[in-house]
């Protein structure tokens, strides 16, 4: 059987760029697994955030793809709005994200 490096090595004299056969397939780099074949299924780009209120300065919790209008407790203003993918935080409000 053919090995990848020979492969890889074959592709170099023929010109083709090798870093895209030059893998381990037993051990996959866990950044370039797909988000359903990981040993724990979760969220790549979504997190929990702290955000401030740019009125009163209280602060709350809020999705990144929060999909409802979220309204500050304090002075119920509107803190961010849905749009599509991730939430749009209003101006004047700030925001950091939590940390596990």
């Amino acid at each position: 059987p053919v090995s990848f490096e020979r492969i890889s090595r074959v592709s170099v004299k023929k010109g083709i760029m090798a870093s895209s056969y030059v893998e381990d397939l037993l051990h996959p780099n866990e950044e370039h697994v797909h988000k359903k074949k990981m040993l724990v299924q979760g969220p790549k780009n979504s997190y929990f955030m702290d955000v401030r209120c740019g009125g009163c300065l209280s602060i709350s919790t809020v999705f990144s793809h929060a999909t409802t209008v979220v309204v500050c407790s304090g002075c119920a203003t509107a803190l961010c709005t849905p749009q599509g993918g991730k939430a749009k935080l209003t101006e004047g409000s700030s925001f950091r994200k939590k940390v596990d």
